[in-house]
């Protein structure tokens, strides 16, 4: 593949998953309250079907959130990832309630060469896949192949990174990599990235099963439809047996009905997506109710991104100017009623490794700041200063977001900064953000892996550029254009680096970077939230943003 095409394609990517994920927010804003208590509509269970009403062992699950496919070479949004990792097992996972990454089909973490290249991970030899298939290295090294070779949305993951993939054992896997990468077994811990049947899959471009599912994991697959998912527990797994006897998943049209059933008791579990005046409610009425209220941070990250191809965003003083307007707390109590977390690095707050690097650089709706930047820039009341912010149409949310800066910042410089707030369709905004037509985007980040490389490399990184800026890479595909050879030296650097002390200084450093030149402006981070009802055990949104159902009991 070409650079150019393999741009493109990572253009493509980058953008389907922005619009697939941004969707999930459609309309978080556009319910009315009194309309989510009084419209129950015609996707709500009958009460002898819920497993809230019948008490037998099964777990049902509602949810808004859509799901494609569950072939693991194609899925790539978030709830087919979730469905992926209850049904499957990965060579490496982390162990629940932590974010220590542990062997699952590995027996042990991987053997790495002095170089960094070759990975040479044990299997356990006690696994049977679905269909009765005994799990070996050529089962794992034909599904891994498969990933790669199909061409499905999230084939790059591997495929950028692995040149070899051999079972130099019956239960010995190798993997040698192009270039040193010390994520690797991160990575490995994809919800793709799981073993499946050579029986009931094969190898060849396009070739995919959306409707089933043939794996290792705690559950098989009994149904799968556009409005309802059934798991029955896997009887010959390998681990330790579900807590439950299973889990029946319905998929509402709307928050309005998903609200309502759950707070009529039609569910035991309701994840994903309400608004947030529905959240209030059941966080006001958790003790009345008869419920809990499962709360937890999410490693997805909202931010500005900053073109620098387009005056005056080229000066990293207006840039920085910017920057220092920006009001988090503010949006953060208006937007968000406090179901969000300021972001103050582009790496998520729950690494060890973040930063808040743009706190300490500019604060929060620091115009006096951001004043004597613009003064020193060239701008005044004569000769003000203009800031252009697209979003997604479909996105309630983001209009919020951008109209809300809008206020702020033109109330705080008065004279000196008029806020453009502008929207497109979604899908043309997305398309378009690497051909460099939009000054500032509101975006979002959902991480592929645990590492805080997948925050950084898309980025920073840039593989071909001049005078400052990027002409193809993931910088460019991401909107900024950011073009620094001292950023790919060090996002270099950081894949590479196998000490975690030295990486993690590499990290920091590039966090100052990103402060520094302002290619982005992190805003918030999400947060997540579970409800249960009272009895039901288990429920949890785990560090790594992954909700394991085999978790969950009634009490």
């Amino acid at each position: 593949m070409t650079l150019a095409s393999w741009v493109k394609n990572r253009q493509r990517l980058w953008a389907s998953r922005q619009w697939r994920r941004v969707a999930q927010f459609v309309g978080l804003f556009g319910l009315c309250f009194a309309i989510a208590i009084g419209c129950a509509g015609n996707d709500q269970p009958a009460a002898d079907d819920a497993a809230g009403a019948s008490g037998d062992g099964r777990i049902t699950i509602g949810t808004t959130l859509t799901a494609r496919t569950l072939d693991p070479a194609d899925a790539y949004e978030t709830f087919p990832g979730i469905l992926l990792y209850n049904l499957g097992d990965r060579l490496y996972t982390y162990e629940p309630g932590t974010t220590d990454l542990v062997p699952q089909l590995a027996t042990e973490l991987p053997t790495v060469s002095d170089d960094g290249l070759t990975y040479t991970i044990p299997l356990r030899d006690d696994v049977t896949l679905h269909d009765g298939t005994p799990f070996n290295a050529e089962v794992m090294a034909f599904s891994i192949q498969r990933f790669m070779e199909n061409g499905g949305r999230p084939a790059y993951l591997l495929s950028d990174k692995i040149a070899a993939v051999e079972a130099t054992g019956e239960y010995e896997l190798t993997l040698t990599l192009k270039s040193p990468f010390a994520a690797f077994p991160a990575l490995l811990s994809f919800s793709g990235v799981t073993p499946v049947s050579p029986e009931s899959y094969e190898i060849g471009t396009g070739s995919f099963r959306p409707d089933q599912f043939v794996g290792t994991g705690p559950y098989k697959l009994a149904s799968f439809t556009s409005d309802s998912i059934k798991l029955d527990v896997n009887e010959d797994y390998w681990g330790d047996a579900p807590a439950n006897d299973g889990i029946d998943i319905q998929i509402f049209t709307s928050p309005a009905n998903l609200y309502n059933t759950f707070r009529t008791g039609g569910l035991d579990v309701a994840y994903q997506t309400l608004d947030p005046e529905q959240v209030a409610a059941l966080e006001r009425e958790e003790s009345s109710g008869g419920w809990q209220v499962i709360e937890a941070g999410t490693n997805v990250i909202n931010y500005m991104a900053l073109n620098q191809k387009i005056e005056p965003l080229d000066d990293v003083r207006v840039r920085q100017a910017i920057a220092a307007m920006v009001d988090r707390p503010l949006l953060n109590d208006r937007v968000f009623q406090g179901q969000a977390e300021p972001l103050y690095s582009l790496i998520p707050a729950s690494f060890d490794i973040a930063e808040p690097v743009f706190k300490e650089a500019y604060g929060d709706g620091d115009f006096a700041k951001a004043e004597a930047l613009l003064t020193e820039a060239g701008f005044s009341e004569a000769n003000p200063l203009t800031v252009e912010i697209w979003y997604p149409s479909a996105s309630t949310t983001r209009s919020i977001v951008a109209n809300t800066l809008k206020e702020s910042i033109e109330a705080g410089l008065p004279g000196l900064v008029t806020v453009s707030v502008q929207n497109t369709e979604g899908a043309t905004l997305w398309e378009n953000v690497g051909k460099g037509i939009y000054p500032i985007i509101l975006a979002n980040w959902y991480p592929d892996y645990y590492d805080p490389d997948t925050f950084i490399q898309p980025f920073l990184s840039c593989e071909t550029g001049s005078n400052n800026l990027c002409e193809e890479g993931p910088s460019q595909a991401n909107g900024s254009f950011y073009y620094s050879p001292k950023a790919n030296e060090l996002v270099a650097q950081q894949q590479a680096e196998q000490d975690p002390a030295a990486r993690e200084q590499l990290i920091a450093d590039l966090q100052q970077m990103m402060a520094d030149d302002v290619p982005y402006i992190p805003l918030w981070q999400n947060k997540d939230y579970v409800f249960a009802q009272e009895g039901i055990e288990g429920v949890a949104v785990e560090p790594t943003q992954q909700f394991l159902l085999w978790q969950i009991s009634r009490g």
